[in-house]
């Protein structure tokens, strides 16, 4: 079975030096992907239109990005029963608390799973593992990248204690 395509949706070009990292994680575990500019407030039907049809597309997560406002993860949340996972971009007034509080708070049955503020990389790895369900190859690449990260840590850790017994 392929795996499903992820959808990466922005709210404006301006978020894709944020979103480029769920990118790069896509590429990197051979994720399936498009990348779309949709605006919850300047393009609400073309929005609209991409999440009924979505699941028909063979997508099988979305990623939404979106700053300042944010309803860009719940207007895609409200047509479709993909999972939405919300990417709060940080904003020049409120440091992108405005847009974590508006893409986590949705209304019951309406859920938005939602990552840090400029969390692209996590929710790329949280639609990986969504998408790893249904897909054994991508589930082993997501299961080596974890013991990658230990080996990762250990080494440092090892690289410490040798600055400790050289002081």
């Amino acid at each position: 079975m392929a795996t499903k395509k992820a959808a990466v949706i922005m709210g404006s070009d301006s978020d894709f030096p944020t979103v480029s990292k769920a990118i790069q994680k896509f590429k990197e575990l051979d994720i399936p992907f498009e990348v779309h500019v949709m605006s919850a407030h300047r393009t609400p039907e073309a929005a609209a239109s991409f999440a009924r049809g979505a699941k028909d597309a063979g997508f099988g997560v979305i990623l939404a990005a979106a700053g300042m406002a944010a309803h860009l993860a719940g207007v895609l949340a409200a047509g479709t029963t993909l999972p939405v996972i919300g990417i709060p971009i940080s904003s020049a007034n409120l440091g992108g608390l405005e847009s974590l509080l508006s893409t986590v708070q949705m209304p019951s049955g309406i859920p938005v799973a939602t990552v840090a503020i400029n969390g692209a990389q996590n929710a790329a790895i949280l639609a990986a593992e969504i998408l790893a369900l249904s897909d054994e190859k991508l589930a082993a690449k997501l299961e080596q990248a974890k013991i990658d990260m230990a080996e990762g840590v250990a080494k440092k850790d090892a690289a410490i204690q040798e600055k400790v017994r050289e002081l």
